[in-house]
């Protein structure tokens, strides 16, 4: 029982050029879909509306806890009346003590400021 040792390595290399084209495809209609964006089209899945809450369960709960009452940062519950509107969105940009700045993007800090404001 001869085998050939050759045919293994033809059907990687078959293998090998066949996934090469295919994924050149995709990244073609990628490229499209990136234009399309850059031009100001339609934007995929990042169009989605910002929303203050969702975001503070992924970025901010961690410290801040999950029910707003504080943990390694302090409690948010009432900061509203605590800080001013122009306070918050301060320490949104900047960060102040632990917090660092820049955790909401510049696009978002409104909408997040008039969230945190409102909690009671």
């Amino acid at each position: 029982m001869n085998r050939n040792p050759l045919i293994p390595f033809f059907i990687i290399m078959a293998f090998g050029i066949v996934l090469t084209f295919v994924l050149s495809f995709k990244g073609l209609g990628d490229a499209k879909e990136m234009a399309e964006e850059k031009k100001g089209g339609e934007k995929t899945e990042q169009a989605a509306e910002f929303n203050p809450e969702q975001f503070y369960q992924q970025t901010c709960a961690s410290c801040h806890g999950q029910s707003y009452e504080g943990g390694v940062g302090p409690a948010l519950k009432g900061v509203g009346e605590r800080l001013s509107a122009d306070q918050i969105k301060d320490v949104l940009q900047n960060g102040r003590g632990g917090m660092p700045g820049g955790l909401v993007p510049a696009d978002n800090l409104d909408a997040m400021t008039k969230w945190l404001a409102g909690l009671k």
